[in-house]
């Protein structure tokens, strides 16, 4: 069975939460122990060290995701023959013995979380030999010695005898480079061995279980705010309940399952009201923060960031979180264990509290006409969060602002990827006032766009953001008899009597046939 990476770890959840509470039975029910897996699933193909490891497996540190695709690619390279419970008790114990510490993996969050953007690497070499052909992040989310990073190349050439023509570098002594040099300067950078990981493999996973205040964002939906609910179920896994409402008042309750991985890696799979969604968020060090993003298991472009705090005097987020000087405005600040001692910086005025209740506090706030805009704080009792006065909307950000929507359906078996869109405002110093309304239109990007009307052919743009590609499949209603495009995703806000407008490229191509855990 082919995994995406969410459906691989989604389904991976639910089996671990069972898994642990089938280790309460008698001794007779219990399964083999992830180690007695490892030797015995590992060890026909993978020699012992003389370290008494596994050669190979011993010499690498990976995400989840990435040892999910180990495991995907041994099956399917090389006939492994595993259940799927094994599969994912494998990458559970991979993942905690072999993983990457919080500071090895922040960088390259997006690449977990499903998030697009364009990459920079901080290597040429790297963006030239690495990541033409994939993001910069998947390699970047793993450490190798560097005999281990040099085998590496030997696969890839092995795997892919063309890949020195589809990576564009026979403008270089690339095989020389690959095979020679490159391991040595990646162990160097991502080395198997790191003051990180040295110091963050002996931590001791947080028991998460308890009541969370929740809050975030979702583009094309709006700001959300709720509480969570987690209940241990085995070891380092949980069940989930969810009650949230939305900025419109509407809410939305619904319950999952969890595993910890690593410490501090949280994967979920949830159904949240109709959708279901997959959770990859981070867990603070004290284990009392949550933060990440959560996304639809069918449209991984659509999702939403959130933050879950627990304990007392802690704030997951404001709503909203900025005031025009001179106006008033309503603030819900979600947390736990607020209290109602609120204060604010000098020239904002909390009129009064609206509502207060265990997981939220809502306020009202006055910013003094021309008051310096900027970055002030609000406090409730000792928790603070920052607060953004502004006396203008200087410029719309949309966000991504590179986008890629994919073509698909029409009787095919790969559905289409829509793309959504969020209009973000700033201050003329660049201080970021939130998410907007926005009024939404397609345009062709370039002459080449305007000659082939890729907007007429290429998809739908909604009202709330969310673009809806074309159908795939041969089109003999325009030139090129496909509906791919290149387009200009345009967002316009009123501020006032001012409309001021924003921009992002959207690309749609053809179906992802192959979509690696990590991509």
């Amino acid at each position: 069975m082919k995994y995406t990476s969410w459906r691989f770890l989604a389904a991976m959840t639910a089996v671990l939460v069972l898994a642990g509470l089938t280790a309460a039975r008698p001794a007779e029910a219990k399964e083999p122990s992830a180690e007695a897996l490892l030797n015995a699933k590992c060890s026909a193909c993978h020699p012992r060290t003389p370290a008494d490891g596994l050669f190979r497996v011993s010499e690498q540190r990976k995400s989840p995701e990435g040892w999910a695709m180990t495991l995907r690619r041994m099956r399917e390279w090389h006939g492994l023959i595993i259940t799927a419970s094994e599969e994912q008790s494998l990458v559970k114990h991979l993942a905690d013995r072999q993983g990457l510490a919080p500071e090895e993996a922040a960088p390259f969050r997006y690449g977990l979380e499903r998030r697009t953007l364009v990459e920079s690497p901080d290597d040429p070499e790297l963006a030239t030999l690495c990541a033409r052909c994939h993001s910069y992040a998947r390699v970047g989310l793993q450490r190798r010695t560097a005999a281990e990073w040099r085998r590496l190349a030997h696969m890839h050439l092995g795997q892919w005898p063309t890949a020195e023509y589809q990576a564009m570098s026979r403008d270089r002594r690339w095989w020389d480079i690959v095979s020679g040099e490159l391991p040595g300067k990646l162990a160097a950078k991502w080395g198997f061995e790191s003051p990180a990981w040295s110091a963050w493999k002996s931590y001791r996973s947080p028991d998460l279980s308890g009541r969370w205040a929740v809050a975030g964002h979702r583009p094309g939906k709006g700001d959300f705010r709720g509480r969570m609910e987690v209940r241990r179920s085995a070891a380092d896994s949980y069940r989930v309940t969810y009650s949230l409402t939305w900025a419109d008042g509407s809410a939305t309750s619904g319950e999952g399952r969890s595993v910890l991985y690593t410490g501090y890696e949280w994967r979920g799979a949830t159904r949240l009201g109709n959708d279901r969604i997959s959770e990859v968020f981070q867990a603070s060090a004290d284990g009392n923060r949550l933060e990440g993003r959560w996304y639809l298991d069918d449209q991984d472009a659509v999702g939403a960031d959130m933050v879950a705090v627990r304990g007392k005097g802690a704030i997951a987020g404001l709503s909203p979180a900025a005031v025009k000087t001179g106006e008033s405005v309503r603030i819900v600040v979600s947390g736990s264990g607020l209290g109602r001692d609120v204060s604010a910086g000098a020239g904002l005025t909390v009129d009064r509290i609206i509502a207060a209740t265990s997981d939220s506090v809502t306020i009202q706030v006055t910013a003094a006409a021309g008051m310096p805009s900027g970055r002030y704080e609000l406090s409730i009792g000792t928790a603070k969060a920052p607060l953004v006065v502004y006396d203008r909307i200087a410029r719309i950000k949309v966000e991504p602002e590179t986008m890629v929507a994919r073509l698909g359906g029409n009787g095919g078996p790969v559905p289409p990827a829509n793309a959504q869109f969020d209009a973000i405002a700033y201050t003329a110093a660049d201080l970021r006032i939130g998410p907007v309304p926005a009024k939404w239109s397609v345009a062709n990007f370039d002459e080449t766009a305007e000659h082939d009307q890729d907007s007429k052919f290429g998809g739908t743009l909604r009202p709330d953001g969310l673009f809806i590609p074309a159908k795939a499949g041969p089109n003999p209603a325009r030139r090129g008899n496909n509906n791919i495009a290149n387009l200009l995703v345009r967002a316009e806000v009123a501020d006032g009597p001012a409309v001021i407008g924003g921009a992002a490229h959207l690309f749609v191509a053809p179906q992802r046939w192959n979509d690696a855990e990590i991509r």
